[in-house]
């Protein structure tokens, strides 16, 4: 990788030459730098032409809007023989050919991309390439703050003729969603987000949940109750005091609450926090490691649910749970009951179009194992003693919240093996 050349165009702002716009990278830690120094230059110079239109009504040149581009990781895999075996999920190929993604914010998502590319380019044969793509970087995704462009006078559809603005129709789940035609398309895709989308739900977050994408921790717990976000914030400052891999809370509205804060003071500014202001306020527990813990309060709905896992899904998170409570529907349930579904009967139509009723949604093992460990270290009980504490079965999931209105229609239907409700 010639370093010289991505120095020279990153500090000149000049056009990158056909020969330039892919270089071979040997490592993933030069095709992670060159990502970076690529979308530096080009959201620098996306936000400085935009700066300037806004005070001088300067539009940029076809020189200068070639650079408002996204940069592009592209791999050949070369197939000679077997394909390598591997019991990773992620991290591997398995048909050779080319397979490409554009990039957003690859300074934030280094460790991800490292994770990912190491690996692969260890284990298969493969080339990899970072050029320029030819995706169009939105303007509104350089502005950090809306009202950057507020008082200028400019109209959005004026902004949308002299710089590039969303399309939505790039922005699709078609390959997470299983609607990518892999037969007929080349490249194929090597991830399943591309800048667009990532972007797309980036600034989704910011505006749902009050604070700074990249505050969201890996692990995710998602409630609907208010007490549970009050619990969340009193563990949290407990962790603070008691435990050095913590290092600070980030509330709704980017407050931060450091470690090197007394109790008293921390308390005081999490009590005003105005959380209300933002329809799913999140809460973020940082750790020195990255493996943090954040709390997103999403409302009552299954569709609030999809909407933000659609969002919090492009930060490729280790996992995300919910936290809420149920209605029973045996005899046998009494209130107070930890319920870990092992399984769930789609009533809420969210998720039909991708995934139809019939294809059922397991619980992955390790988390349900996991789960019920920690039930059984919380409560000190195992064996017949937790199972009275611990229930298991089907949940069923409604998109009526007043089902119970219409009890006597699918009643029957329910009793027949599904214990519990959630909504």
């Amino acid at each position: 990788m010639d370093t010289g050349k991505i120095k020279a165009c990153k500090s000149e702002h000049r056009m990158l030459t056909v020969t330039e716009a892919f270089v071979v990278v040997k490592t993933a830690e030069e095709a992670v730098d060159r990502l970076a120094a690529l979308h530096e230059r080009a959201t620098g110079a996306l936000n400085q032409a935009l700066k300037q239109y806004l005070k001088d009504r300067v539009e940029p040149d076809a020189e200068q809007r070639a650079l408002f581009r996204y940069p592009e990781l592209r791999l050949t895999y070369h197939c000679h023989g077997e394909v390598p075996q591997t019991t990773r999920a992620y991290a591997k190929v398995q048909l050779p050919g080319t397979y490409s993604v554009t990039v957003t914010h690859p300074a934030a998502f280094r460790k991800y991309l490292l994770e990912q590319l190491v690996p692969l380019m260890h284990d298969f044969t493969v080339t990899v390439e970072v050029g320029v793509s030819q995706q169009n970087i939105p303007y509104p995704y350089v502005v950090e703050q809306g009202d950057e462009l507020a008082g200028s006078g400019v109209t959005a559809a004026t902004l949308a003729r002299v710089f590039p603005s969303t399309d939505l129709s790039a922005a699709t789940d078609g390959i997470a969603d299983g609607l990518y035609d892999w037969e007929n398309t080349d490249p194929l895709p090597l991830a399943l987000f591309d800048a667009a989308r990532v972007d797309f739900s980036l600034r989704r977050l910011v505006h749902y949940t009050g604070s700074d994408w990249r505050h969201v921790q890996p692990w995710i717990l998602l409630t609907n109750y208010h007490r549970y976000v009050d619990q969340f914030i009193l563990h949290g400052l407990e962790q603070l005091r008691s435990d050095p891999r913590f290092i600070r809370m980030v509330l709704p509205g980017n407050v931060v609450i450091d470690k090197s804060m007394d109790h008293g003071e921390a308390s005081a500014i999490a009590a005003g926090v105005v959380w209300h202001r933002y329809q799913m306020p999140a809460y973020h527990l940082q750790a020195t490691d990255g493996h943090g813990v954040t709390l997103v309060n999403i409302g009552v709905g299954p569709s609030n649910a999809k909407n933000i896992t659609d969002h919090l899904a492009v930060l490729r998170p280790h996992c995300w749970l919910m936290i809420g409570h149920c209605g029973g529907l045996r005899q046998s349930q009494t209130i107070g009951d930890y319920v870990l579904a092992h399984a769930y009967m789609r009533r809420d139509g969210i998720l039909d179009r991708v995934v139809p009723p019939n294809i059922p949604i397991p619980a992955l093992a390790e988390v349900q194992l996991a789960l019920q460990q920690a039930a059984a270290k919380v409560t000190g009980e195992k064996g017949e003693e937790l199972k009275k504490r611990l229930r298991t079965g089907t949940v069923l999931t409604y998109d009526d919240r007043n089902w119970e209105l219409r009890w006597a229609q699918p009643v029957s239907r329910r009793g027949r093996g599904h214990g519990k409700r959630h909504h």
